[in-house]
């Protein structure tokens, strides 16, 4: 697995403190991406929340996720929550270190009071210290948050630097991409009320005396509440390792509603993800289960075509000077603003997000902006099928012939690849295992980069042919 370093420099720790007026909470930010530039510190939101035990256990439960593995308990795993302000809301988010779980803390309008909320993203500093003090919190303390730095003003920023030096495998910022583009495909399939909620969660398993995983289980709405199935019938929803769900025992007692989404299920019984969503006062706490605990969303694929055309570059450069850290991101705008077809703005979205410059919102449907901070263009390099596909298509291992061709592959071994209505199957044992439920091998991805390169070439010709007439 490559991994590196990420090195995460904050002012200082940070901090509950008691004051005059309530508690005070100060999350220390790192350097990060603004409307302005990078800045090595900034400032996204200084007020009060207006549900403080809430917001404090679900900022716990995002912070329990990226201290976690699901899925090989024994590694260590530690990568400090995502803060991005969007202007009317925080989103606090962080990734599993298996890869496998996904976590976002929306803190809506209604959740903050009496403060701007700024625009940008950068890591927070949730440290141990200040854990155990936001589990303390009561129902009736008033809490200040700030969220970067103090005013100058007030107290000097002169003081030692705490620094972090974080791994951060390659496969993580592939996770945070391939999280998004999965979720793009779900749909609402339940919404249980509270007390049917904490019914159904609290008689979640837990996992094994090991943790190790219980598997995939598959759920049904059946009136108020979920009942479960034994196999994928349409209108399932799928409930991979089920024990992953366990940072919502977090907020379950503040907790209005659950929803659940997922993709359309038509039968079979491949597990697919799922998104869990607790909808709280002024907030939402939204859990994303990759389809098997011992399988990471790195690995899935969806991103590889969109990262395979050179027009979706051209697209996401275009794309990307048009995004201003919205909370929504509006396709048809987009494609009204840029010229461009609704289905280019959303493979340019999709490109944008393998460089972690678009999330995705399940509960409004809808991309939000937002720049990781880290070096994810990793993500495109560090891809092994992608660059294994192009490495086939430069060596002239790609032969047409109608809608079938064929891939000559570096052991010599000829693949046989299959064009149905669209969609391509191949000879090779990665098609045989997966049948394309994790994104294209690497003979058809080599394949489709060799069409849409001649399909490209007979279109510029054709302007140049009309041209001259």
């Amino acid at each position: 697995m490559t991994r590196s370093l990420q090195a995460v420099a904050y002012r200082r720790p940070s901090v509950l403190e008691s004051a005059v007026d309530g508690q005070r909470l100060g999350l220390e930010t790192s350097r990060g991406a603004t409307p302005s530039g990078v800045e090595d510190h900034p400032r996204f939101f200084a007020g009060f929340l207006t549900s403080p035990q809430v917001a404090s256990a679900g900022l716990l439960a995002v912070a329990d996720v990226a201290a976690a593995r699901y899925y090989q308990r024994q590694l260590r795993a530690s990568l400090d929550p995502v803060v991005t302000g969007n202007g009317d809301r925080l989103r606090f988010e962080s990734f599993s270190g298996c890869c496998g779980v996904y976590a976002r803390l929306d803190v809506l309008e209604a959740g903050l009071d009496g403060g701007e909320v700024g625009h940008g993203t950068t890591n927070v500093d949730v440290n141990n210290p200040l854990r155990e003090a936001l589990s303390r919190i009561g129902a009736d303390d008033p809490l200040h948050l700030r969220v970067g730095p103090q005013e100058l003003a007030v107290t000097t920023l002169d003081g030692p630097v705490v620094e972090k030096k974080v791994p951060l495998p390659d496969r993580w910022l592939r996770g945070f991409a391939q999280a998004q583009v999965t979720a793009a495909g779900f749909d609402l399939r339940a919404e249980l009320p509270a007390a049917e909620a904490v019914r159904f969660l609290r008689a979640l398993p837990r996992g094994g005396a090991r943790g190790a995983s219980v598997g995939a289980r598959w759920v049904v709405p059946s009136g108020s509440g979920l009942r479960p199935t034994t196999r994928a019938v349409p209108g399932a929803v799928c409930l991979p390792g089920p024990e992953r769900l366990i940072a919502l025992q977090r907020v379950l007692r503040h907790a209005t509603a659950l929803r659940v989404y997922g993709p359309a299920v038509t039968g079979g019984g491949a597990a697919t993800a799922s998104a869990w969503e607790a909808v709280l006062p002024g907030m939402r706490l939204t859990l994303t289960l990759s389809p098997d605990a011992s399988r990471g969303f790195s690995g899935e694929g969806g991103v590889l075509d969109a990262l395979a055309t050179d027009e979706a570059a051209e697209d996401a450069e275009l794309v990307a000077v048009l995004l201003a850290w919205e909370p929504r991101i509006d396709v048809a705008d987009l494609a009204a603003a840029s010229g461009l077809t609704p289905e280019r703005v959303r493979s340019a979205l999709i490109r944008l997000g393998t460089s972690g410059r678009v999330g995705y919102d399940t509960a409004e449907a809808a991309y939000f902006h937002r720049e990781l901070p880290y070096d994810a263009e990793r993500v495109e390099r560090h891809n092994p099928r992608l660059r294994s596909a192009r490495a086939l298509v430069s060596a002239g291992a790609v032969a047409l012939d109608g809608a079938v061709g064929t891939v000559t592959a570096e052991d010599g071994h000829v693949h046989r690849v299959r064009d149905a209505a669209g969609v391509l199957s191949c000879s090779c044992l990665w098609w045989a295992k997966y049948r394309g439920g994790r994104g294209p091998c690497k003979h058809a991805l080599a394949l489709r980069m060799v069409r849409r390169g001649i399909a490209s070439a007979q279109a510029d010709m054709a302007r140049v042919d009309g041209g001259a007439r």
